[in-house]
């Protein structure tokens, strides 16, 4: 059972930048796709970013430009820098794994942005 522990929410002001980590357990062997999706309150839960084994890397169109997404498979962790953050950016946001068919999601961590 893969688990993923978020890290790096938090407030910070717009025009600010905040950095995202999340290590998934185990190993790197099978995990296909890894990224980030936000859920803003009173919105569906969205893609952001994502990210193959490979380095392909899979954006927002609202975060392209502003947001990099990218992981090290030794650490089995993928990270997503935030710049230019804007307060439509404030939302949860979840840490996403799949591993061979299995998807897992993180408990969530909150980014809040203020004008």
């Amino acid at each position: 059972q893969v688990q993923l522990v978020e890290s790096g929410g938090g407030l910070v002001q717009a025009g600010g930048s905040l950095r995202l980590s999340c290590a998934a357990s185990g190993s790197s062997f099978g995990v296909i796709v890894m990224g980030w999706y936000r859920q803003a309150p009173g919105k569906q839960r969205e893609l952001v970013a994502t990210i193959t084994k490979s380095g392909n890397a899979n954006y927002e169109d609202s975060v392209k430009g502003r947001f990099t997404i990218s992981r090290d498979n030794a650490k089995n962790t993928v990270y997503l820098q935030m710049n230019s953050l804007k307060p439509e950016d404030t939302a949860v946001y979840y840490c996403y794994v799949k591993k061979w068919d299995v998807e897992v999601w993180g408990q969530g961590t909150l980014v809040t942005v203020s004008s």
